[in-house]
């Protein structure tokens, strides 16, 4: 089968699940025709992933978040207002989705959670479309809420419900196995992982005693740095993708700053001692995965981030803070104790479980998710002339 992928361009997360996902499928005879990135003026697309994706690549404007001034955090309002505001450069956009959609004339389309992508498949059903995302497990009863939180918890909804208008399926990435939602369109699955984590040789990995880290947010910095003033003996190797900073920037002889690398990344992952990140859904699972105690902290009003900290906690993997309190860190490694075999156990398991998924939709799934009417055919004609 043909398959074409529509990527979110915020955080690192949603590129690395696509890198993971072609592997898996080429190495079943399937063909992925092309990968379109969803574009962030704020952030540069890693060069890892045009070393990883030996396919057609394209990238196009996408809705993002407007962060605050510290760059620590999100300004809901302001966000929509910018994106409502870019309306234009996103009608483009669904332009260009449109001709190479045509042109690959992909079997199956996966749309890896950018809103354009269901926005797309709204207005030109017909491919089978799979949507797959962390996000999708909120609806999942067992799945930890924060509280007081209802307007994040209705937006989070919005936008899983924008990003899969019309999906054949929606694929919920989870740190656990799970009951199933009582739905036929939502299901559970493992992490997607990417290759050089799940051929780790395990018994190889190592605890040097440094801290590992990675911040999707640069006004992050000044907390580390502030704590490594307070323990200048401790080594930090503190990873992300801030504009115009050098390869390696080195506060002092026990602190640098590492402009995102894949390998460099695993690298020092692979024998840290622990990790202090972001709550981005997939570098939690590589913590697991490596049996790695962590840190989380979520970026303010980023809803989805404190919802992945509350979930990936549960098991004792790590704990979250609202800001880089390292020296609780430190404290959660003595007496760190995590089924690390168990967790790595479910996620081995996520070739088969995606194969099977996206593999078993046949063409008569499409008879039921067909759109058609007035307005949907005048909106094709309209998009399609210009």
């Amino acid at each position: 089968m043909k398959y074409l992928f529509l990527v979110q361009g915020e955080g690192r997360g949603h590129m690395t699940q696509a890198i993971s996902l072609l592997a898996v499928l080429k190495e079943n005879n399937h063909e992925v025709v092309g990968v379109l990135l969803g574009k962030n003026p704020r952030r540069q697309i890693p060069g890892y992933v045009y070393k990883k994706i030996d396919t057609f690549i394209a990238g196009y404007d996408s809705p993002n978040f407007v962060f605050n001034k510290s760059n620590t955090g999100i300004l809901i309002t302001r966000s929509l207002v910018y994106n409502i505001l870019r309306i234009r450069r996103y009608i483009n956009s669904l332009r260009l989705i449109h001709k190479i959609v045509k042109k690959t004339n992909p079997d199956v389309i996966v749309n890896f959670y950018d809103p354009l992508g269901g926005v797309y498949n709204y207005f030109f059903p017909g491919k089978i479309f799979v949507c797959i995302g962390h996000q999708f497990l909120i609806t999942h009863p067992d799945t930890p809420r924060p509280k007081g939180k209802k307007i994040d918890n209705l937006l989070l909804r919005l936008h899983n419900r924008v990003a899969s208008l019309k999906a054949s399926k929606c694929l919920a990435l989870s740190f656990r196995q799970m009951s199933g939602f009582g739905t036929k369109s939502i299901f559970v699955v493992p992490p997607l992982l990417r290759k050089e984590i799940l051929l780790t040789d395990t018994k190889q990995i190592r605890e040097d005693g440094y801290l590992h880290g990675y911040i999707l947010n640069d006004g992050f910095a000044s907390e580390i740095i502030q704590w490594h003033k307070k323990t200048p003996s401790s080594h930090a190797h503190i990873f992300w993708d801030k504009q115009g900073a050098e390869k390696s920037l080195t506060v002092n002889e026990n602190l640098v700053f590492h402009q995102i690398d894949d390998t460099l990344f695993l690298d020092y992952f692979k024998n840290c001692s622990m990790y202090a990140g972001t709550a981005g859904f997939e570098s939690l699972c590589e913590a697991m995965y490596l049996g790695k105690p962590f840190l989380c902290v979520p970026s303010e009003n980023h809803y989805e981030q404190l919802c992945n900290a509350l979930d990936a906690t549960l098991d004792g993997a790590g704990i979250w803070d609202t800001r880089f309190n390292l020296d609780k860190l430190l404290e959660f490694r003595e007496k760190y104790q995590f089924d690390v075999e168990r967790f790595r156990e479910w996620t081995n398991k996520a070739p088969e479980i995606f194969l099977e998924h996206l593999t078993g939709i046949t063409t008569e799934k499409l008879k039921k998710i067909r759109g058609t009417g007035f307005i949907l055919t005048l909106f094709r004609k309209w998009l399609c002339y210009n």
